[in-house]
């Protein structure tokens, strides 16, 4: 019962996450004043290679909020946004000027907030592959060992370990 409440969690946690990052990192891209704000933080931050940083940043955060809402690989995913919201958490920390902050609060609670439910997932261990997700009901299990430890796992016909939540 409580590892079933932790996988439900973990998977809201995923989710909320993955819709965040895929909507900044598309906002990033397609809306001019947000651009130019995030511009204009990468500069009064001093972030190194700006125009380069212009384009991967968003990308990686639509990649990640790909990554987080197909729950695929949200580990590392989890690990990677808390990079990035660490940098995040830097650029609110130096940039003083609140109108290169146009949509959040002064100080830097959302990429606090991100930071600690990124590291909720390294810790939560539920859902760790897509096939968590979607795995049981297309592969067919075979159990891998009798005794009482592993009970709760088998495989794939596909080859991949599932672990029961």
């Amino acid at each position: 019962m409580k590892a079933m409440n932790l996988t439900k969690t973990a998977t809201a946690i995923r989710i909320l996450l993955g819709l965040l990052f895929l909507s900044t990192g598309v906002m990033k891209f397609a809306v001019p004043d947000l651009r130019a704000a995030f511009s204009g933080q990468l500069s009064a931050a001093s972030i190194p290679l700006h125009s380069v940083n212009m384009w991967v940043v968003p990308a990686a955060e639509i990649g990640l909020g790909v990554l987080f809402i197909l729950g695929f690989l949200p580990r590392l995913a989890g690990l990677s946004a808390f990079v990035l919201m660490a940098v995040a958490t830097y650029v609110h920390v130096v940039v003083n000027d609140p109108k290169l902050f146009p949509l959040q609060p002064e100080p830097p609670l959302i990429p606090a907030v991100v930071m600690v439910l990124s590291l909720s997932l390294l810790w939560m261990k539920n859902g760790s592959w897509i096939f968590h997700l979607f795995g049981k009901q297309a592969c067919r299990k075979q159990p891998t060992g009798n005794n009482a430890i592993e009970r709760g796992t088998h495989s794939c016909t596909c080859g991949i370990t599932l672990h029961d939540a």
